[in-house]
């Protein structure tokens, strides 16, 4: 199977800002031979604060995931928070995301299922690897098989996440590509500001253990200059240090698979 790179900005922003990454994160993939979907979330609805930054505007943010996808030959991926936005969104993009607040909401998964479209459900912060058995089946449930688990961190006390090593191993027991989440499992969520914060310095040692543990491709949120995007400053990766990590990953995951 070949190594696959869900990666964009958190939110769209704007069409010139998601055509420069897409464009960027496109050649550091043909260069490294792996499968590249383009991600950027259409509206942003688990936020902290009332008054975060949510979106540009639906139909705007769709069109440009559509259209950036269209003019570089690329794959898009956006997420959806109610059951009502699976169809919408299915006119736009080529696979669904499920976020990990929402991995066990039964309408959610089975909309996104019957759409025909990839599903990438996020593992909750609150499950074991074991319990992504559920969500997979719901989905599978419509018929639909083209089905990935996304590992994330788990929740440890109020302010922080763990990732355990052992959960892509635990993960790859559902028979779907499993995908780990560098950017999100850095995340130091419930700061009393209403913000999140992060460690993105940590990312790189996520990814390199993942793919020695047998991940199938990496969830990575980037921006030329993460400080000043609109949504999770904190915890995306700097565009130009993804192609120094993508390396690496890809020289590990060469030497296992000699």
């Amino acid at each position: 199977m070949k190594f696959t790179l869900i990666a964009g900005p958190c939110a769209i922003e704007s069409k010139e800002m998601a055509l420069h990454i897409a464009t960027e994160v496109k050649a550091i993939c043909q260069a490294l031979d792996i499968n590249f979907i383009f991600k950027g979330s259409y509206r942003k609805a688990n936020r902290s604060r009332l008054d975060s930054f949510t979106g540009i505007g639906d139909e705007k943010a769709l069109s440009i995931l559509k259209e950036v996808g269209e003019e570089l030959g690329l794959e898009t991926i956006t997420d959806i928070h109610e059951s009502h936005e699976a169809a919408l969104v299915a006119q736009y993009v080529d696979h669904i995301q499920i976020p990990a607040f929402l991995c066990r909401q039964t309408e959610l998964l089975l909309a996104a299922g019957k759409t025909g479209k990839g599903v990438n459900i996020k593992k909750g912060q609150f499950l074991s690897p074991e319990a992504m058995t559920f969500p997979v089946e719901k989905v599978r449930s419509t018929g639909n098989e083209k089905i990935w688990v996304c590992e994330r961190g788990v929740s440890f006390g109020y302010s922080d996440l763990i990732v355990d090593a052992t959960a892509v191993h635990r993960l790859k027991k559902h028979a779907v590509p499993v995908i780990m989440d560098c950017t999100h499992s850095v995340q130091k969520p419930n700061k009393t500001e209403g913000v999140t914060g992060g460690d993105p310095s940590l990312i790189e040692t996520i990814a390199l253990s993942a793919i020695a543990t047998g991940a199938d491709g990496f969830f990575i949120e980037t921006h030329p200059d993460p400080k000043t995007a609109k949504s999770d400053p904190h915890t995306m990766l700097q565009l130009d240090k993804l192609k120094g990590i993508l390396e690496k990953s890809m020289k590990i995951r060469n030497a296992l698979h000699a």
